[in-house]
């Protein structure tokens, strides 16, 4: 499963990586040595996420210890969405929330500042964690199956949503259409522009794939731009509350180069 999760990340980072080369050729200039390590983090992680995907897989297939099922009728045909939501919607819950307690200064010393230390983030950075981060990352789609009934394609469908939300709100710039980020579902969905004001100011936008916990905790600071700008030190914004701003820029569609020494977050 080490192997299966690590190789998933280098086709989904790897293939968003050369997209964004054709896309936007020269968005990564200067960041080599950047993107080398984000590449060794995020292998570092996918052998983390592997161990309870393991477990996971071998306790489905030898024990039926999960909620997994396979048989299509085992469950009512509506439940299939409803199952996919309620599992998008855990996981960001869970994310929501610890994302937040590593912004706390002391847990964004110890390990959030790796994710961080991509200034700006590319597609390689969606795995990019300290192996604590990783921990915490890795347990909630394994612990909701013993919950939670899920159809085993249900669940893959979960995990490339997850994949690609991962490696889509790290490149720098928006993969989806103007009317997905910047209309009405916009509006509660995150996307690149969602997470890059995040990446700039820290202390605001935490969720992955819903913005109502930003929302309802009003945490939510709107769309970022993608243009180069000045951040905060990462001291600064370990604190939490580093410049939270005032409504969203909804510019999101703009790509410019950010400086390769780190300035721009």
């Amino acid at each position: 499963m080490t192997l299966i999760v690590g190789v998933r990340y280098l086709i989904a980072s790897g293939g968003f990586a050369l997209a964004t080369r054709i896309r936007h050729p020269g968005l990564y200039a200067g960041l080599d040595k950047q993107m080398l390590r984000e590449i060794r983090w995020s292998l570092y992680s996918a052998a983390i996420y592997g161990v309870p995907a393991g477990i996971v897989a071998w306790g489905w297939h030898n024990r039926g210890w999960t909620r997994i099922y396979a048989d299509i009728h085992a469950m009512p045909i509506w439940y299939i969405p409803v199952s996919v939501f309620a599992y998008l919607f855990a996981h960001d819950t869970w994310f929501y929330w610890t994302h937040r307690w590593m912004h706390v200064p002391r847990w964004f010393r110890i390990a959030h500042a790796v994710h961080h230390a991509s200034r700006p983030p590319t597609a390689w950075a969606a795995m990019s964690f300290h192996p604590i981060e990783a921990l915490t990352g890795a347990i909630v789609i394994p612990a909701l199956v013993f919950i939670l009934p899920i159809h085993i394609g249900a669940l893959g469908f979960v995990l490339a949503v997850m994949t690609v939300m991962g490696v889509t709100n790290h490149m720098g710039w928006e993969v989806f259409p103007r009317f997905i980020w910047d209309g009405p579902l916009g509006r509660w969905l995150i996307t690149a522009s969602h997470h890059q004001r995040h990446h700039e100011r820290y202390g605001c936008n935490y969720g992955l794939y819903f913005r109502f916990w930003d929302r309802l905790c009003r945490t939510d600071d709107g769309l970022g731009s993608f243009q180069r700008r000045a951040g905060p030190t990462v001291s600064a914004a370990a604190g939490g509350g580093a410049d939270r701003g005032g409504g969203a820029d909804r510019r999101g569609g703009t790509v410019r180069p950010f400086a390769a020494n780190g300035s721009d977050r």
